[in-house]
């Protein structure tokens, strides 16, 4: 498995171990950098066309851990170690294929909890894992352990609400039995930059985009001494989104990760971070071929722009 260099103040240094942590400092790891119905595509399996899709059919005959073009959900874990060396773990956006991504990645990079949950929106692919947050919560049949923080919006409280009644109800009804689910601590947010919180000891920002010209989606800014926009659904900046992580705005990004299924590259050379990280990419997506192309574009462009892929880990100082 591949890692990429770590980021300190912006620049580049030094290169990663194949696996685990490397050294003490801080570091992103891609859970997930697939779109919603994730890579390979089901229907290019049962209903292979011919020629068949050369993406979807690596999936075959090659193992998932060497194949990049094998995408899960979009998902950031982020391996916090703050200044007095305390470690947390905040996980954003628990989809689909969450349950997937822990046999797979936390094994992978030796991570052995989530202290904080930080949601984008409440669609299926950022979501519908939540259930299996059990999985990685120690183990009691009263349920009697400390939840995990979950931050939120009312509006993805309110939907999920509706979706998992038992993650969220917190008296049992007379006679009820006592069924082992995650327990989880609710705290919603507010939609707006200048309402930031903190999860696990790492300020976060909300950067709120429209995901669809009717639907308001999160994105986050964190990082004190590296600047990380985290943006994974979005189909346009506002006006005031947009000036918070530009450049030419309030200040340059030293890393952007960002949805790649809308005018992406348009948008990276309005913003202009010193690197981007694509991710939430399709079967039409091939990894090798299309970060060539990216490579040509980058030394045209002086930006330096990737696919990611799953279980990239970044080391990078917070």
């Amino acid at each position: 498995m591949e890692n990429q260099n770590p980021l300190q103040n912006g620049a580049l240094e030094g290169a990663a171990g194949n696996g685990g942590r490397s050294g003490d400092g801080s570091a992103l790891i891609f859970l997930g950098t697939g779109c919603s119905s994730a890579v390979p595509n089901a229907m290019c399996l049962i209903q292979p066309s011919d020629p068949p899709c050369q993406v979807c059919s690596q999936s075959l005959s090659i193992p998932p851990d060497r194949n990049p073009n094998y995408r899960c959900n979009t998902s950031l874990l982020i391996d916090y170690c703050s200044s007095d060396g305390i470690r947390n773990y905040i996980i954003i956006d628990v989809g689909k294929t969450f349950r997937e991504q822990v046999l797979r990645w936390f094994t992978f990079h030796k991570i052995p909890r989530v202290d904080s949950i930080v949601l984008t929106h409440e669609h299926a692919d950022a979501i519908l894992g939540l259930d299996d947050i059990r999985a990685i919560q120690p183990h009691s049949p009263t349920n009697d352990i400390d939840p995990t923080a979950i931050y939120l919006t009312r509006h993805s409280m309110d939907s999920i609400a509706t979706k998992f009644p038992y993650l969220v109800q917190k008296k049992l009804r007379e006679g009820q039995e006592v069924r082992r689910v995650a327990q989880l601590d609710w705290k919603i947010i507010e939609e707006h930059y200048d309402k930031p919180f903190v999860a696990s000891g790492l300020k976060f920002f909300p950067l709120p985009v429209m995901h669809g010209e009717d639907y308001l989606c999160l994105g986050y800014l964190f990082g004190e001494k590296c600047k990380v926009a985290y943006i994974s659904d979005v189909s346009r900046f506002p006006s005031n989104t947009e000036y918070v992580i530009s450049k030419n705005g309030a200040g340059q990004l030293d890393l952007l990760i960002l949805d790649c299924l809308y005018k992406t590259l348009e948008a990276i050379k309005r913003i202009c971070p010193k690197r981007a990280l694509l991710i939430g990419m399709t079967h039409e997506f091939d990894h090798h071929k299309d970060n060539e192309f990216l490579m040509e574009w980058s030394e045209r462009e002086g930006i330096h722009v990737q696919l990611a892929r799953d279980g990239l880990r970044v080391p990078i100082d917070l």
